[in-house]
């Protein structure tokens, strides 16, 4: 998987505003593959031990109090360099310092509410494919 594929979920905010298919098709117009994905409602355990490693950190709880708020969209998908495209395809966290054209400037709401997640390393990217994919490993 390494270099090939990466994880993003479509956070409860832009998949409850019916945008995950705008989005869907963005990445695709972008080069993506779609391989795997579905739609769920994060429980609080799942929350949190997906995000784990950011339980340090004073956004932790809202971030996990969020995306329990609804249903999301994780997806495994491919394309060459598929961590660092889609980190450019998405855009910077805070929608209003994003480029033009990225998921975030497009669907995103705020800083907390920005639309969608995406792995930040190959190897992050396996580890979270596995977590909603385990079917792939």
């Amino acid at each position: 998987m390494a270099g090939t594929r990466t994880l993003t979920i479509i956070k409860p905010d832009a998949f409850g505003a019916g945008k995950a298919g705008k989005i869907i098709a963005l990445l695709e117009e972008k080069g993506f593959t779609l391989k795997a994905a579905r739609v769920l409602h994060l429980s609080t355990e799942q929350a949190q031990r997906f995000y784990e490693v950011h339980a340090a950190r004073p956004f932790y709880g809202e971030l996990v109090e969020f995306m329990t708020s609804g249903p999301c969209m994780p997806m495994v998908l491919e394309k060459a360099g598929a961590v660092a495209a889609m980190r450019e395809a998405i855009g910077a966290t805070d929608p209003a310092e994003a480029a033009e054209g990225t998921v975030r400037k497009l669907y995103a709401e705020s800083k907390g509410r920005n639309a969608i997640h995406a792995s930040d390393s190959d190897d992050n990217a396996a580890i979270e494919a596995r977590f909603f994919f385990p079917e792939l490993a």
